[in-house]
């Protein structure tokens, strides 16, 4: 879906850039060119940033979990 209409700037979009490195609504901004025409996808555009964000932090701890639970296990050696 589109959130800036002004720079044309879709969801997708800013999801990637968060996959990219960016972190903030400045960063966002100064990336993308969101929120710095009639500011009205502000609010929408920090959402999207703030859930890929925290989607991203939900992800990296399955993972962390996925890694600590596997380096547990261990094999029995060969006789």
């Amino acid at each position: 879906m589109i959130v800036c209409i002004c720079n044309n700037v879709s969801d997708r979009e800013i999801r990637q850039a968060v996959d990219l490195g960016v972190s903030s609504m400045s960063e966002l901004s100064n990336d993308l060119g969101v929120a710095t025409c009639c500011g009205q996808c502000a609010d929408c555009a920090k959402q999207v940033l703030q859930d890929h964000i925290q989607a991203q932090r939900s992800v990296q701890r399955a993972a962390q979990q996925d890694v600590r639970e596997v380096s547990f296990r261990r094999t029995p050696l060969a006789a």
